[in-house]
């Protein structure tokens, strides 16, 4: 069983930045993708920015030149760096690992991040 833990959400002020870490343990695993959304309140989950392990990245056009999706294979860990937040990216974030076997992905439990203006 794969358990995975997200980590690195707060509060923090417009303009400033956070890492949001997601790691896998439990049982042998390999990232073949990695995808970060976002909810808020009465809104959809939302698709934030993706890597796969052949290094493409796609990013929302909200943050794009703003965040940066990274990954540690050795660490089966996942990054977020979020640079020049703003209060509307204030909502709980998710990630998603998916496993190089196919058809099997791991969410972690969300860390809110909130921007205060």
């Amino acid at each position: 069983q794969v358990q995975v833990e997200e980590s690195g959400g707060g509060l923090v002020q417009a303009g400033g930045s956070l890492r949001l870490s997601c790691a896998a343990s439990g049982s042998t695993f390999s990232i073949a993708a990695i995808g970060w959304y976002r909810q808020v309140p009465g809104k959809q989950r939302e698709l934030v920015a993706t890597i796969s392990r052949r290094g493409s990245t796609n990013y929302a056009d909200s943050v794009k030149g703003r965040f940066t999706i990274s990954v540690d294979y050795a660490k089966t860990t996942g990054y977020l760096q979020m640079n020049s937040l703003k209060p509307e990216d204030t909502a709980v974030y998710y990630c998603n690992l998916q496993d190089i076997r196919p058809g099997r992905y791991y969410w972690g439990q969300g860390t809110q991040v909130t921007v205060s203006s």
